[in-house]
């Protein structure tokens, strides 16, 4: 598991990124990839998993 930051979350858009708090790389979190409901600044946790274009955030839970 790693530990991020929300820096953005479009709700009706359904997609976001998160911030990795250890490598400052940020990444792709899409609704079906959430756990909790999220919002921008929220502390969260995540795994990452191969998407088409990268890296995305999955299995995302507020810490």
């Amino acid at each position: 598991m790693s530990n991020g930051k929300v820096k953005f979350y479009n709700e009706s858009k359904g997609f976001g990124f998160i911030k990795d708090t250890e490598s400052e790389k940020e990444y792709f979190v899409h609704a079906s990839g959430l756990i909790d409901r999220i919002n921008e600044n929220d502390d969260v946790t995540f795994e990452l998993q191969q998407g088409k274009k990268g890296l995305n955030a999955v299995n995302v839970k507020l810490a």
